[in-house]
């Protein structure tokens, strides 16, 4: 997810800790890094905080930046509070958004102890998260056939079937995939469909 330079950056300007999710799709973000302290992660997982947490609410809600502090959204859990005893004082929440309702965003949420962020600090946490977001893009190369026959694959399809079912040659469907597992990254079909599916493309 993030290289060595990108890490240390977060670290440096984020010593609390900091948690960054990637092309969130429907469900799950297709890369995420977590480094926040393990006893908070362990109780908010345990507690099921993400659902009431009112900085992922506002991240899920809008684009740009927000210090905790500003966010205004009701936290009956008290999860806020509760941060406080695990170093977590001062926040700020960023959010890369698509520009229409379709589409994955990218978002962190980064945690100092001593005192608020200041604007250039997340000026430069929304400029390195935003670079991560676009470099996770989904491909934009892929042909309707190709996407077509990791469908297929997907689908639990043989070659033969897919060919016949397309009226084709299995030699043209296994060109198909190999295209796009190129364009994918990926070195097998399924690894493709896999990238196909967290990318939202089939």
């Amino acid at each position: 997810m993030a290289g060595p330079e990108e890490g240390h950056e977060f670290s440096f300007l984020a010593p609390a800790g900091y948690y960054i999710a990637l092309r969130v799709g429907f469900a799950f973000p297709i890369a995420e890094h977590n480094a926040l302290p393990d006893a908070w992660v362990e109780r908010y997982t345990q507690q099921g905080y993400m659902l009431h947490d009112p900085v992922v609410r506002w991240l899920y809600e809008n684009s740009g930046t927000a210090r905790w502090s500003e966010i205004d959204l009701p936290d009956p859990r008290q999860i806020m509070l509760q941060a406080r005893h695990h170093g977590l004082l001062f926040g700020v929440a960023i959010a890369c958004a698509p520009m229409g309702s379709e589409g994955q965003r990218s978002f962190g949420t980064f945690a100092r102890s001593d005192r608020e962020f200041e604007a250039a600090e997340i000026r430069v946490l929304e400029g390195k998260l935003r670079r991560l977001h676009e470099a996770t893009a989904p491909p934009t190369n892929l042909t309707r056939a190709e996407l077509e026959a990791l469908s297929m694959v997907r689908d639990g399809l043989l070659l033969k079937e897919i060919a016949a079912r397309l009226g084709v040659s299995e030699g043209a469907i296994k060109q198909r995939l190999r295209s796009a597992k190129g364009k994918l990254d990926a070195k097998t079909s399924s690894q493709a469909v896999s990238a196909a599916v967290s990318f939202g493309l089939i």
